[in-house]
């Protein structure tokens, strides 16, 4: 568990220390560690999410030369172009 502080200086808006501290929390990862226990999430979704993330990383994102292993397609089956 991660502890955040906010040390309040005299005469500083509640504004000001309230931003501060939610962005304090944001760079922690506590607000996206709340969403993501907001719902039940079955063990296979867990492992298909990660599976997706991991899969965004590899696949390239530009134009240009492109891996062996992607086609282009878009979908299963066919090879080529889509274009």
């Amino acid at each position: 568990m991660v502890q955040v502080e906010v040390s309040v200086d005299s005469g500083e808006a509640f504004d000001r220390a309230l931003a501060r501290f939610k962005k304090m929390c944001g760079k922690a990862g506590i607000v996206t560690e709340i969403k993501k226990r907001s719902f039940y999430e079955k063990p296979s979704e867990k492992r298909r999410r990660i599976e997706m993330k991991r899969q965004r990383k590899v696949k390239p994102r530009r134009t240009g030369e492109r891996p062996q292993y992607y086609n282009g397609s878009g979908g299963s089956g066919g090879g080529g172009n889509s274009r």
